[in-house]
C-alpha cells in the first residue's frame, strides 16, 4: 500500500491543521480558505487527502507518518464495561422493576408467587445475550466509546464557543445578536488565533 492510500491519524491531522495556521500568520491563505481546509484536515481519511490541502503551499513541511501508540488494556476494559452497561441498563432497571412489583404482591397476599417477571425479562435477556455476543464480536465496545467521547468533546466544544461569545459581547467586539456570518466569521478568527480548536468531527466507525 502507498503513502498516499494509507490511513491518516489524528496526529496527521493536528500537524496540517498547524501548517494551515501558520500559512493564514504569513498571509498565503484568507479566513475562508483556512477555515474551508482546517475543516477538510479534521475529516481527512488519508494522507492523499491531508497532502491536498498543502501542494499550494511552498513552507509546508511533508507529513510523517505517525506511529500509534497501542491502546492499554485498562482502555479497552472500560469501554467494553461502558457498553454492556448501556445494552443491559434497561434490561436490569425493568428486572427491578417487575421484581418490585412482585414483591409486594407476594406479601400482600401472604405467600410467595410464582415469578411471573421471567416471562418478560428471560425472553428480552435471550435477545440481548446474542446481542452481546455479535457485538463484542464485531468491535461495538470500541465504537460506542468513540462516539461518547465525540459527544463529550461536541459539548466542552459548544461550552467554549458559548464563553467565547460571552466575553466578546461584554468586551464590545460582538453584538448581542450576532448573525450567522458573524458568528461564523468571529469563529474562524478564533480558531486561527489558538483560542479555540476546531469543530471535533465524528470519528470513522466504518472499520
Amino acid at each position: 500500500m502507498g503513502r498516499e492510500q494509507m490511513r491518516a491519524a489524528d496526529e496527521d491531522r493536528r500537524q496540517v491543521a498547524e501548517q494551515l495556521q501558520a500559512a493564514l500568520t504569513e498571509g498565503r491563505l484568507d479566513l475562508t480558505e483556512y477555515d474551508q481546509r482546517v475543516q477538510e484536515a479534521y475529516s481527512a481519511k488519508t494522507y492523499a487527502d491531508l497532502d491536498r490541502l498543502l501542494t499550494d503551499l511552498p513552507n509546508a513541511a511533508p507529513l510523517v507518518p505517525a506511529t500509534p501508540a497501542p491502546a492499554p488494556v485498562a482502555v479497552e476494559d472500560n469501554a467494553t464495561r461502558a457498553w454492556l452497561g448501556h445494552v443491559w441498563g434497561t434490561w436490569a432497571r425493568m428486572a427491578a422493576f417487575f421484581t418490585l412489583i412482585w414483591g409486594i404482591a407476594s406479601i400482600a397476599s401472604g405467600e410467595p408467587l410464582f415469578y411471573w417477571p421471567v416471562w418478560v425479562i428471560g425472553p428480552y435477556g435471550v435477545v440481548l445475550v446474542f446481542q452481546t455476543i455479535d457485538g463484542l464480536a464485531h468491535g461495538k465496545p470500541r465504537r460506542y466509546a468513540e462516539e461518547s467521547e465525540h459527544r463529550r468533546r461536541l459539548r466542552t466544544h459548544k461550552q467554549e464557543r458559548k464563553e467565547l461569545y460571552r466575553r466578546a459581547i461584554a468586551a464590545g467586539e460582538l453584538s448581542a445578536n450576532p448573525s450567522k456570518e458573524q458568528r461564523k466569521a468571529f469563529i474562524a478568527e478564533a480558531i486561527s488565533r489558538g483560542d479555540l480548536a476546531p469543530k471535533p468531527r465524528r470519528p470513522d466507525t466504518q472499520g
